[in-house]
């Protein structure tokens, strides 16, 4: 029997020495979900069919063919704000609860066509809106730690399945945080990916005014890099379109960068961070400068950029083509139609705005090899507490501001930058609820953060930590 927490590499292997065969590989992870699934909500759509058929049209390839292929055999779910051909797509949403996509995205395609079994969509709130995943049509994901507390957002679903043995290769999308923060909570590695490094073809060519990106969610920084350069690259006639790695992504973990200059900040006008949280941060840096490098305390202002991306993200909300709009669950309601009273004008303001204030902070932190943060203030959240009935409360400079941005303060920053971003575990808090570390890297530098992150991934091996949900 198949270890359900197996790694997508290792998997690879077992294919390639025809150990297992890729039916074999299909069934058991169905199985799984369907047994695990009900308890967590990390899946809206189980494709078992679909798996099946996959897996049938890979058997028939030669034994050539099959160790040419990248992802022979190896499983992996589609978030359900992404399109898949023929098979619902739901944005989280009621009003698009029959929405059958004409059209694959271009991830889903590259996917595909590498071998690779589809096994579902993941669950997500209403148009990825929220920061936990609960509310809109998809079922709630629940944390496979605690199924009290959230599994995040609004990549929920996708990282709550990675953490529970449901499949090794994940996709995720991130607006705000929406990688990051699931990733955080369940305790699994998310790459927020730099602007343009995946396209957004056919959907849109920007999502957020070039805020939101889509990336892989995985158990190890491995799997994740590997996702990653299946999935990387532009469509023809994208809008941004992030210079090419010089080599693939995966090289990134043979790497030993040695003596960085790394940035630390572990402070927000926003709220106060969570004693669980700084004490583990404080740990992970210590870990780095135990390597050799250098950590400098180090505050590029990020709290500047929080109005100009509320506008520009609640615009984003608004722009979603509703035809019933009594379909949206009340929260997302109150932000779409907020996002349809914003003038354009306002919203081209707020974009300009933006993308000043990230220069200046993209430039403050040029000198930096990386930079450090702990991925959220705290750990996740109890279902039902984000938002609260009264979600705007007052920072330590006397300014409002909606208590989602004190959770996540050092996430949506980098949606803004364009920077990439990866969020791998460091620890967890006595409650026994993961906890994440953020590492972000310089413009288009994904293979810097990916090398980053798997030196701390082996001073700090995680993979045996497993959560009970059999």
């Amino acid at each position: 029997m198949l270890d359900p927490f197996i790694e997508a590499h290792e998997l690879r292997e077992m294919l390639r020495r025809c150990e297992i065969r890729p039916r074999e590989v299909a069934e058991f992870f169905i199985n799984r979900i369907e047994r695990v699934n009900p308890r967590l909500g990390a899946f809206v759509t189980v494709t078992a069919d679909r798996a099946m058929e996959d897996a049938d049209r890979l058997e028939r390839l030669s034994k050539t063919e099959a160790d040419a292929t990248a992802l022979f055999g190896i499983p992996y779910s589609i978030k359900d704000l992404t399109w898949t051909r023929g098979i619902r797509t739901t944005m989280g949403s009621r009003a698009f609860a029959d929405f059958i996509p004409p059209a694959d995205a271009a991830l889903v395609t590259r996917l595909r066509d590498a071998g690779g079994i589809l096994l579902g969509k993941t669950s997500t709130p209403e148009f990825g809106a929220r920061p936990t995943t609960e509310g809109g049509f998809c079922p709630t994901a629940r944390n496979p730690w605690n199924r009290d507390y959230t599994a995040g957002g609004s990549s929920g679903g996708a990282a709550g399945a990675a953490a529970a043995g449901l499949g090794p290769l994940h996709q995720g999308s991130d607006g705000g945080g929406s990688i990051r923060i699931p990733a955080a909570c369940c305790g699994v590695v998310g790459i927020k990916t730099a602007r343009g490094r995946i396209s957004y073809f056919p959907t849109n060519g920007e999502g957020w005014g070039g805020c939101s990106v889509t990336g892989p969610m995985a158990r190890s920084v491995r799997d994740a890099a590997w996702m990653l350069d299946i999935i990387a690259g532009p469509v023809i006639g994208d809008p941004y379109c992030a210079p090419p790695p010089e080599r693939p992504f995966v090289e990134a973990l043979k790497a030993r960068p040695k003596k960085l200059r790394l940035a630390a900040l572990a402070q927000t006008p926003f709220s106060d961070i969570d004693r669980d949280t700084l004490l583990a941060f404080e740990s992970a840096c210590g870990e780095f400068r135990s390597m050799g490098h250098s950590v400098e305390d180090f505050d590029p202002g990020l709290d500047r950029l929080v109005e100009p991306v509320g506008i520009v993200a609640v615009a984003g909300i608004g722009a979603n083509n509703v035809g019933n709009p009594d379909l949206i669950e009340p929260v997302t309601g109150g932000t779409w139609k907020a996002g349809h009273a914003i003038p354009a004008a306002m919203y081209l303001q707020a974009q300009v705005r933006m993308h000043n204030l990230s220069r200046e902070i993209v430039q403050a932190l040029a000198p930096y090899d990386g930079l450090l943060t702990p991925t959220l203030t705290r750990p996740a959240v109890a279902l039902g507490t984000m938002p609260s009935a009264d979600p705007w409360k007052t920072d330590k400079l006397g300014r409002p501001v909606h208590e989602i941005y004190t959770w996540t303060a050092f996430c949506f920053p980098f949606n803004a930058t364009g920077q990439p971003a990866i969020s791998v575990p460091m620890g967890f808090s006595k409650a026994g609820l993961p906890l994440g570390l953020q590492i972000v890297g310089r413009p288009a530098d994904e293979f810097g953060i990916i090398a980053i992150a798997t030196a701390f991934e082996e001073a700090r091996p995680w993979r045996d930590k497993r959560p009970a949900v059999d």
